[in-house]
């Protein structure tokens, strides 16, 4: 298995709110793909080399969080760069850029829907 992981959604209650500030600190576009039942937008990735993607999605059932399963985003080169970034949009630093020893850096933080979200470096 070469992933533990192959798709992640993150529920928002606003999809526009939750399109403008992901879209924001991961500094790319959040592609929409029409639906009737819901809304849902792909976050960035490599789609074709084999990255592992995800999106933010606004429909029944799906309920923003602080609590449980905890997604790690891809914080770049250094995710100094993205969480800098978090405020200014609009979320709440949980738990600054953090050394996690030879695994790189982690930090948390709390997106504009309620969900707590963390990033990964490995500066």
């Amino acid at each position: 298995m070469k992933n533990a992981i192959n798709w992640f959604e993150i529920p928002v209650k606003n999809f526009d709110r939750g399109k403008k500030f992901y879209s924001t600190i991961l500094g790319g576009e959040i592609n929409e793909m029409p639906n009737p039942q819901m809304k849902y937008g792909f976050l960035p990735f490599d789609m074709k080399n084999g990255g592992v993607g995800g999106a933010i999605v606004q429909g029944e059932g799906y309920e923003p969080s602080g609590k449980g399963s905890l997604i790690y985003l891809n914080g770049g080169d250094d995710l100094g760069k993205v969480l800098s970034k978090v405020e200014k949009a609009g979320g709440k630093i949980l738990l600054p850029k953090t050394s996690i020893g030879q695994n790189g850096f982690m930090a948390h933080f709390l997106d504009t829907e309620g969900n707590k979200v963390a990033l990964h470096s490995m500066k």
